[in-house]
């Protein structure tokens, strides 16, 4: 097994990062340089986070080989290891060769820094240009990078400076590479004790309020009303946009030099809308005859842009609605199915997407119905009751963690209790327990924030490029020091354990943060602590105060506007409701109609075989007319439905001569005299 479980772990990783920017992604439309990019930083983060764990017993095992082989007071090069008895090292199953995991980790940390620090910025800036060519493209990206570029040179270069002046600083290449780790994990830990205060509080808040109807039928209400504004806006924005590109297109004409960029614009709007203006694109007329004022490349650059944005995000809002209108049509199904005395689960709308049969034998109705009306809301809440037993172990330990003598540390003393007995299966499950739930709640957080509508990851492969590259840059700035800290809980890292014994691979490669000691014992140490008053602002949504105070409304149980909007939210629900039943009524009444004289038709383009010999040849003499298909055998019936297409073309009350359509001539014109001409019975279906 030597190995084996490394090789298994990063072809797992592969696949559930694939699957993630699947769901958020849209492999058909996005660039493929954009989904590369971001799948291989999403992979890279998620590898530490399943590899770390591996890492940590693999070293337990490396100290107790050196314990065994040392004696009590021996050293052994730079380690001093302590053994108190001479005792068999268990290999645990997922031991890796030595040598293996520095490689490792160096080649996964320095490709997610290159990657956050340097690719991504800039492929960002390229995908949100509008640019007609590649050039154009790099060009853009490079200036609006410059900045970004020259504020870390100009920082680095006066750090170097302060160094070479400072005699009492020789640095070497090392130590350097240390103080820029520091420097990135040191930004990173100040977003990740943010991230996480949030994420600890707000995800068993959800999942427990997720156990009341009440409340997530209010906020999806609530939802409907906030997103409606927002989908009539991109409606909106989108038409101006629009009328903008139509008078574009309209003044430059098909041998003006700039016609190709006004094309490329073109091919970002809708089908429909490239339809409406193709159909005045025909006009040749040279561009010189008309002095006209043309709009420049720079002008076209920036309507480019700009259409590439409102296509987006009206297609989003659009999506978006339609999965809001079933969630919301679903929570009113449990509302109404938890006081069913049959206790089958009946859902108001059909599924419009196909299900999967083996689902449909297993959950059937009834299952349904004990799952979403008895069981489901009990399961949240004992959920909500772990995660919240979770979050206040993570609270302890990051205030107590510095702490060695005693151990206070609720991680590290299961990780040590652990370690004792060389109990590898338990050390590497407390271990990915631990590091998993600081990811997803850092990681939610990730998911869940919004800032405007520059940055926002939506499901159903409605995320932009720009949200996707800005997610996979956060990810690799926050995962070294999420690594970095639950080493720290654990007492895994010598800089807080304050023991001279064998680092982590891990740690080895980020470097001894002794060379900067105001950051290795002052910030890593105690700002993490600030965790606690994050946490209390979160359960007190005191951020989502002061967002409505700003004018950006929030769902608050107490406010107003939250009481207005869940009433808007409710009645436009409620219109949505009533349309899809008359369209699902219409098409019923459709499918009985065609399924009632569906198979009369057929019955009666059976019987024309045998019709009778006056009819046969009558239809003969009338060689300028199409063959007769019906019979008059269906009697009043057959007559009602040739009464009903008459009823559905307009008569000409004004005609003055008979036209040729059988409908007209044949089944009753009204004539200048007032009189209807005769309907013969003999003629009446020859032309229908």
């Amino acid at each position: 097994m030597s190995g084996a479980a490394l090789g298994l772990e990063i072809v797992f990783v592969f696949f559930l990062a694939l699957f993630l920017l699947h769901r958020y992604g849209d492999f058909k439309k996005q660039h493929r340089l954009v989904i590369i990019a971001t799948l291989l930083a999403w992979y890279l983060c998620f590898l530490i986070v399943f590899i770390l764990p591996l890492d940590v017993s693999t070293t337990i095992y490396n100290r107790c080989k050196l314990a065994v082989n040392s004696s009590p007071a021996e050293s052994n090069g730079s380690y001093v290891t302590l053994a108190p008895s001479k005792q068999k090292c268990f290999k645990p199953w997922s031991y890796i060769p030595n040598g293996i995991m520095p490689i490792f980790w160096r080649v996964v940390y320095w490709t997610s820094q290159f990657l956050t620090w340097i690719l991504l910025p800039f492929m960002q800036s390229y995908a949100r240009s509008g640019g007609f060519s590649i050039t154009g493209k790099i060009k853009t990206a490079l200036i609006e990078n410059a900045i970004y570029y020259g504020t870390y040179l100009l920082i680095f270069g006066a750090f170097l400076i302060y160094v070479a002046v400072n005699p009492n600083f020789n640095l070497q290449w090392n130590q350097l590479q240390t103080i820029g780790i520091a420097a990135a994990n040191t930004w990173g830990l100040f977003l990740l004790v943010l991230l996480l205060g949030y994420g600890l509080v707000e995800i068993p808040r959800s999942h427990w309020n997720g156990a009341k109807r009440g409340y997530l039928l209010m906020k999806t209400y609530f939802k409907a009303a906030k997103l409606m504004t927002e989908k009539a806006d991109a409606e909106e924005n989108l038409e101006d946009i629009m009328e903008e590109v139509r008078k574009v297109s309209e003044s430059i004409k098909y041998n003006h030099p700039l016609r190709k960029c006004v094309d490329t614009i073109l091919k970002k709007c809708p089908t429909e809308y490239q339809e409406r203006m193709g159909r005045n694109m025909d006009d040749y007329e040279d561009f010189d005859e008309r002095q006209n004022s043309y709009p420049s490349e720079k002008s076209l650059v920036k309507l480019h842009k700009q259409v590439i944005y409102s296509v987006q995000r009206h297609r989003r809002t659009q999506v978006q609605w339609q999965i809001l209108l079933e969630q919301a049509f679903y929570l009113e199904d449990v509302a109404k199915n938890e006081t069913s005395a049959t206790r089958q689960f009946i859902h108001t709308f059909h599924s419009q997407e196909p299900e999967n049969k083996i689902v449909q034998y297993f959950y059937t109705p009834t299952v349904e119905w004990y799952w979403e009306c008895l069981l489901r809301p009990w399961f949240y809440r004992v959920l909500a009751v772990v995660l919240a037993t979770f979050s206040v172990i993570v609270v302890w330990s990051e205030c107590t963690f510095f702490s060695t003598k005693p151990v206070l540390s609720l991680f590290a003393v299961f990780i040590q209790l652990a370690e004792k007995t060389y109990n590898y299966i338990y050390i590497e499950m407390a271990c990915f327990l631990t590091i998993f739930f600081l990811s997803i709640c850092v990681y939610s957080t990730v998911f869940r924030i919004r800032v405007f509508n520059y940055y926002y990851l939506a499901s159903h492969h409605q995320t932009d490029a720009y949200s996707l590259l800005f997610s996979g840059m956060l990810f690799c700035r926050l995962t070294p020091p999420l690594c970095l800290n639950f080493l720290g809980l654990t007492h895994m890292d010598a800089t807080i354990s304050h023991k001279d014994t064998q680092p982590t691979a891990y740690t080895s490669i980020m470097g001894s943060m002794r060379v900067l000691s105001f950051i290795a014992d002052g910030f890593y140490i105690y700002y993490p602590m600030l965790v606690v008053i994050l946490c209390i602002a979160t359960y007190f949504s005191l951020g989502t105060r002061c967002l409505n105070l700003l004018g950006f409304q929030q769902f608050m149980g107490d406010s107003e506007m939250t009481s207005d909007l869940i009433d808007e939210g409710k009645e436009l629900i409620r219109r949505e409701k009533r349309k899809r039943q008359r369209q699902e009524e219409g098409e019923n009444r459709r499918r009985e109609w065609k399924e009632r004289y569906g198979n009369r038709d057929d019955s009666t383009r059976n019987r024309v075989v045998h019709t009778d010999q006056k009819e046969s040849s009558f239809s003969e003499t009338n060689t300028n007319r199409p063959l007769s298909k019906y019979t008059r055998s269906n009697g009043r019936t057959e007559r009602d439905r040739i009464e009903l297409l008459q009823d559905a073309e307009p008569l000409d009350f004004n005609a003055d001569a008979i036209s040729d359509d059988p409908l007209e001539s044949d089944l009753g014109r009204y004539q200048p005299g007032g009189r209807y001409l005769s309907m013969s019975r003999s003629q009446m279906f020859d032309d229908v």
